[in-house]
């Protein structure tokens, strides 16, 4: 059996469609919104198509050259008006799209919180001339700038637009947090019009952490991970909460007793940690990033 993928452009319009394995297409709705129309910045003269390799239960995606998004629309009845853009993690070298990306994804869309998978190009890839600090970055940016382009359309509130990372994804999703604007002044297209600063942000077990450069006017931060991780990270996120705090930046912290690395959302996960997304629903909740709830 094989599923067809209709794939959507900013302007609406059918541009292309890809057949895809039943076992290999994600859950939830299965437009794809390419971020740019046409001439990706950076991605002039890539070519080649998406490489999709399986890891156990896992698929992996790598080989990007034209970054989107796929939307997870909440039905209205159940819809927040908050949007999360998820950034999935992989070491900048593959995208691990099922427990990172589309899991999380369809968990929000269920519980009223739209959501964005985004295919972001990678740094680490074979033979990549991407960097992550300037093509992954200009590629959530684009993407936060893209939802917040069509929130009336999504039944957005345009002050609830956040990012969430697992793992590289986490750092990019910080990265986001840190290099915004509220638009550029005469864009190539409208969308550059758009504010790229995410309201909040969820950085789940995030690599690379003593890179960040943390400042008062970033995003509350809601902060998770796994005891049994690396030090780096585990004992890195209490490190990076103090750090938020000491800036001013509403921080919350959790670390899980019996997690380790690349949990994400997913059926094998059992007790505590198995409801963590309940906890950053709530944390989402108190923020008062969920007003039509």
């Amino acid at each position: 059996m094989h599923i067809r993928i209709r794939t959507i452009i900013n302007r609406g319009r059918t541009l292309m469609a890809r057949t895809f394995p039943a076992s290999q297409a994600p859950v939830g709705t299965l437009d794809e919104i390419f971020l740019w129309t046409d001439n990706v910045p950076g991605s002039e003269g890539k070519q080649g198509k998406e490489k999709i390799s399986i890891k156990g239960k896992y698929r992996l995606l790598s080989n990007i050259h034209n970054p989107s998004v796929t939307p997870f629309i909440p039905v209205q009845a159940v819809a927040t008006g908050a949007a999360v853009i998820i950034a999935p993690g992989g070491g900048h070298c593959e995208l691990w799209m099922d427990h990172e990306g589309y899991g999380p994804a369809h968990w929000l869309s269920e519980h009223g919180i739209a959501a964005f998978v985004l295919k972001y190009r990678l740094a680490r890839d074979v033979n990549s001339t991407y960097s992550v600090r300037q093509h992954a970055l200009a590629d959530i940016q684009r993407a936060i700038r893209l939802v917040r382009s069509r929130s009336k359309e999504w039944g957005i509130n345009n002050s609830a637009i956040g990012v969430m990372g697992f793992s590289a994804g986490g750092e990019l999703a910080a990265l986001a947090a840190i290099h915004f604007d509220n638009g550029r002044e005469n864009p190539a297209d409208e969308i550059d019009r758009q504010s790229s600063y995410p309201d909040f942000q969820a950085l789940i077990y995030p690599a690379d952490i003593d890179g960040f450069e943390i400042s008062k006017n970033q995003p509350p931060v809601f902060l998770l991970g796994g005891y049994q991780d690396d030090p780096e990270i585990s004992e890195g996120l209490t490190e990076l909460y103090l750090k938020y705090k000491k800036a001013g930046v509403p921080a919350e912290l959790h670390i899980y007793a019996n997690a380790d690395h690349g949990f994400g959302i997913q059926q094998s996960n059992t007790g505590a940690v198995a409801l963590w997304p309940e906890r950053f629903q709530q944390w989402l909740s108190d923020g008062g990033f969920l007003k039509n709830k």
